[in-house]
């Protein structure tokens, strides 16, 4: 049969393990809605790069726009020089540049077909793109308010756990409290039975000494403590 003390002290690591969870638990949410926001931030950047794709494929095709006006401008001004000109050299020399430009206008005139399909193609991938990617969002927005309101209700239940805590302490000596304390610093759990002869916490085996201790046949009636770890140790039958 357990000490009474001992009974204490077991139900004090028993909330103080409780504690422990929840407080990890709750600093774990921040970490984790950081992490979802990174995924947003990710989706986002994912749809920019796709708007800026079309952007740029747009972009061109005014710029070729502005090529082919600029040399239909050239012909039409070489047609008109060339229907002023007396001379069959400068006749000559006028429909030269007239067929360049006319070559030129050709060159650009594919290039913009091109240009064309590639928006065609940029604009379905975007919208598809945009609405998968609006989805995912949505979901990541969901998630995040439902760490939110997890981050509330951990509040809340460790609060209770720490009165719980609070609560477990007390019928305890400061004697007791301090060597609980000293060895839960380190790491529960901080009780721990004696089976085999050996601790609960580290596995190695105790001296008959500690053992005769956690058994209650110690003439003093001090608590045991493992010699290999400094666990506090208890004799289960």
């Amino acid at each position: 049969m357990l000490a009474p003390v001992l009974e204490k002290l077991l139900i004090l690591q028993d909330r103080d393990a409780k504690r422990l969870g929840l407080e990890a638990q709750l600093k774990a949410v921040p970490r984790d809605i950081s992490a979802v926001e990174s995924k947003i931030a990710g989706e986002k950047a994912a749809i920019e790069n796709a708007r800026l794709e079309l952007r740029e494929l747009e972009s061109s095709k005014k710029l070729i726009e502005t090529e082919i006006g600029s040399a239909e401008d050239k012909l039409a001004k070489y047609r008109t020089q060339q229907s002023l000109v007396r001379k069959n050299d400068e006749f000559q020399a006028l429909g030269h540049e007239i067929e360049t430009t006319q070559a030129s206008i050709g060159d650009w005139e594919g290039k913009e077909l091109e240009v064309m399909y590639k928006i065609d193609e940029a604009k379905k991938k975007f919208a598809a793109a945009e609405a998968a990617l609006k989805a995912n969002i949505a979901g990541h927005e969901s998630r995040i308010r439902t760490l939110h309101e997890r981050e509330t209700s951990l509040a809340a239940e460790l609060k209770a756990s720490q009165a719980e805590v609070a609560t477990a302490r007390s019928p305890l000596a400061e004697g007791e409290l301090k060597l609980y304390d000293r060895i839960a610093t380190k790491g529960l759990p901080a009780c721990v039975p004696i089976r085999g002869g050996k601790c609960g916490g580290c596995h190695l085996k105790v001296s008959s000494e500690v053992e005769s201790g956690a058994r209650g046949k110690t003439s003093d009636g001090k608590l045991a403590t493992c010699d290999q770890c400094g666990r506090l140790v208890y004799w289960e039958s």
